[in-house]
C-alpha cells in the first residue's frame, strides 16, 4: 500500500488535490492518504488531521494574526510525517504553508510534490531558490510557468489545468437554469465572492451593494450565488442580514460551476473562480479587497499588471479588475451592466476564452499520477 501525505489549505487545492488522488488509484488501488483536506479530499479518503478552514488564509496583516496557530499546526504536521513518513508528500499550493513543511520532509529523506507553482511570474521569483530545496517535482497548471523553474533546474512538469477538461468548449446556460430550477428568461448576475471566510467579510457587503445599484437600475435582474459549505453559507447569510438588503437572491452550497454557467455575468472575487468563468465562457467583473498592509506590500513586489487569471493568460487586459477602495457600487456596477448591453464585447470576449481554453487542456489523468510514482520510485534506487 502505497502512503501518501497531502495538505491542501483551500477549497480549490481540495479540488486539484482529489483529482489527482483519483487518478493514483487509478494506478494505484490501495492509497492510505494522510494531511489536511476538505471535502473532496475527504471523499476521497483523506484521513484529516486538521480542519482545512483553518489554512484558507492571505495576505500579509490576515496571516500575521494566526501566525501562532498556523506555525503550530505545521510544526505537528512535520512530526506526524516524520513519525509516519509517507512514500511521498504532495503540497498542493498554500505554498506560505507548504513549501516550509516539503522542505521540513525532504530534508529528512521523505519526497516531495509541490502541486501548483506560486506566482513567481508575478511577484517574489527569488522563492525559486527556496522551491528548489523543498520539492522533488512542481507541477504547474499554466504553460508559461515551467521555463522559470527550468532556469534553476528545478524537476517541473507541466500538467494543465483540470477544470479545462471538467468544463467542456460548449456551456449551455439554459441547461445550466434549469438544473439549478432557475428561469433561463431571467437575466441573471452570479456573485462569488470567494471561499475564505476573510474574503466573504470584505467582499460581500460590496457586491450585495453592487447588485441593488444595478438593480435599480434594471428591475428584471436577478441574482445567485454559491457557497463552499454549510459554514460559509451561514457566515454569507449573517453579512448579508447585515446589509438589510432584500434581493431576488438563490443562495446555493456546492454549486459554482452551475451558477455560473447558468448567469449572463459573473461579479467575482479574483482567484480559481475568475479561471472557472473564465472555461465557462462568462463575462465578468474581478474584484478584490485585503488589508491596507497586505495591498502595500503587494504593490511594492508585484510586477505585472494584473491580478486575474484571465488578463494574466490573454496578456492583456480582457476583463475589469477592481481592487480596494474601487469595489464600490457605482464603479463594480457600471461594468455589470456594460456586458449585459454590449454584445459585440461579450463575444469578442468567448473568441478569447476559447483559445485560451484550448493552450490549458491538460494531458490524461494517467500522466499526472505516473509522474507523482516516478518520484515514488525514484527514492528506492
Amino acid at each position: 500500500m502505497l502512503r501518501i501525505g497531502i495538505v491542501a489549505g483551500e477549497a480549490s487545492g481540495d479540488m486539484l488535490g482529489a483529482g489527482l488522488m483519483g487518478a493514483l488509484k487509478m494506478l494505484e488501488p490501495e492509497l492510505e492518504i494522510t494531511g489536511i483536506g476538505g471535502r473532496l479530499l475527504r471523499e476521497a479518503g483523506c484521513t484529516s488531521l486538521y480542519p482545512m478552514e483553518r489554512l484558507s488564509v492571505m495576505g500579509v496583516s490576515e496571516v500575521f494574526s494566526r501566525y501562532f496557530e498556523l506555525f503550530n499546526t505545521r510544526r505537528a504536521l512535520i512530526r506526524y510525517f516524520l513519525e509516519n513518513p509517507p512514500d511521498v508528500f504532495i503540497g498542493v499550493d498554500s505554498p506560505d504553508f507548504n513549501l516550509p513543511l516539503e522542505r521540513a520532509l525532504r530534508k529528512s529523506g521523505i519526497r516531495t510534490i509541490h502541486y501548483v507553482s506560486p506566482s513567481i511570474w508575478a511577484w517574489r521569483e527569488y522563492r525559486l531558490g527556496t522551491i528548489a530545496k523543498s520539492a522533488d517535482l512542481v507541477l504547474t497548471l499554466f504553460p508559461f510557468e515551467p521555463p522559470y523553474y527550468e532556469k534553476y533546474r528545478i524537476p517541473v512538469l507541466y500538467v494543465g489545468h483540470p477544470l479545462a477538461r471538467r468544463i467542456g468548449p460548449q456551456t449551455d446556460r439554459v441547461a445550466a437554469c434549469r438544473r439549478l430550477n432557475l428561469t433561463p428568461d431571467d437575466r441573471l448576475v452570479a456573485l462569488m465572492p470567494g471561499s475564505r471566510r476573510d474574503e466573504l467579510s470584505r467582499l460581500v457587503g460590496p457586491f450585495l451593494r453592487t447588485a441593488e445599484w444595478c438593480r435599480e437600475r434594471d428591475g428584471h435582474l436577478r441574482f445567485a450565488t454559491s457557497l463552499v459549505d454549510e459554514s460559509s453559507r451561514e457566515h454569507f447569510l449573517a453579512l448579508a442580514h447585515e446589509t438589510g438588503l432584500e434581493l431576488p437572491l438563490s443562495v446555493f452550497i456546492g454549486k459554482s460551476l452551475e451558477v455560473m454557467a447558468a448567469a449572463d455575468v459573473v461579479l467575482l472575487a479574483s482567484g480559481t473562480a475568475a479561471l472557472e468563468a473564465l472555461l465557462l465562457k462568462r463575462p465578468m467583473v474581478v474584484a478584490y479587497k485585503v488589508s491596507g498592509l497586505t495591498y502595500a506590500v503587494a504593490r511594492w513586489l508585484v510586477n505585472i499588471p494584473w491580478v486575474s487569471l484571465p488578463n494574466v493568460l490573454a496578456g492583456r487586459r480582457v476583463v475589469p479588475e477592481f481592487l480596494q477602495r474601487d469595489c464600490r457600487p457605482e464603479i463594480l456596477g457600471p461594468a455589470v451592466l456594460r456586458w449585459l448591453s454590449d454584445g459585440q464585447a461579450v463575444r469578442d470576449l468567448e473568441l478569447e476564452f476559447t483559445r485560451i481554453h484550448a493552450q490549458l487542456q491538460p494531458p490524461p489523468a494517467e500522466t499526472v499520477a505516473r509522474a507523482v510514482l516516478n518520484v515514488i520510485h525514484a527514492s528506492s534506487r
